[in-house]
């Protein structure tokens, strides 16, 4: 299937590695031209080096409050444009629900929650400009089905998850599509840490996920929250 892709502009976040480096990869194989951005730079350059296309690497840590305006700015001075989003975030450290504080809430939040929102205001503006857009947000199962010792980040996502439903509501008459993909247990860093164990998802196939959201024949895909979990989540919605 063509996904339309060739020429396009991706901004992808914690595109080093894991989860976003499968998007990247995935983007960059489609013809989009990218930029990718991560706190650490040896490992971005080696991901840089990797994709096929053309690349922009930026070192910088997004959840700080004004990297997300200025990736999107370097991406528009590089490329001319933005037409892809795909903001992407590590994950806070366990706890359960009775055991969590304020301070570890609040840099959730901000982590995976607030680092997003800002990454589509700043890149909004551009799509509207354009006529299309795609946006994906790269969250957690859990956002459909809580996991006991992550309650740091299903505060965080699952308020990321209600800000996006709505606005997708507000994006869709622009030609721009907002979306949710809720990865379950894939062979991360992540998951190591975790201590997770069993069948695991490979990244790359993640990124081909999240690569057709994020394609033309999904313009018709708004406001969903796609899970990609091994069939992990029991519930019916």
């Amino acid at each position: 299937m063509d996904l339309g892709l060739a020429g396009k502009v991706a901004l992808v976040t914690g595109a080093s590695k894991g989860l976003g480096r499968g998007v990247a990869r995935a983007l960059s194989a489609d013809g989009a031209r990218v930029t990718i951005c991560a706190r650490g730079a040896e490992s971005l350059e080696a991901t840089a080096a990797e994709l096929p296309g053309e690349v922009l690497a930026i070192p910088a840590d997004v959840t700080e409050p004004n990297a997300p305006a200025r990736l999107v700015t370097a991406t528009v001075e590089r490329f001319g444009g933005i037409d892809i989003l795909v903001a992407n975030a590590g994950g806070p450290p366990p706890a359960r629900a009775l055991d969590v504080d304020d301070e570890q809430v609040l840099a959730a939040i901000n982590a995976n929650q607030l680092t997003s929102i800002r990454l589509v205001q700043a890149a909004v503006p551009h799509m509207r400009e354009a006529g299309w857009g795609r946006i994906c947000l790269v969250a957690s199962f859990g956002v459909k089905q809580p996991i006991p010792m992550l309650a740091y980040s299903n505060i965080a996502r699952t308020g990321l998850w209600a800000w996006a439903k709505t606005a997708a509501q507000d994006l869709i008459a622009d030609g721009i599509t907002l979306n949710l993909a809720l990865p379950g247990l894939h062979a991360t860093d992540r998951a190591k840490e975790l201590g997770a164990g069993g069948r695991m998802g490979d990244p790359d196939d993640f990124g081909k996920v999240v690569a057709f959201l994020c394609s033309q024949p999904a313009g018709f895909v708004s406001g969903a929250a796609l899970q990609v979990d091994g069939a992990s989540i029991l519930g019916l919605l």
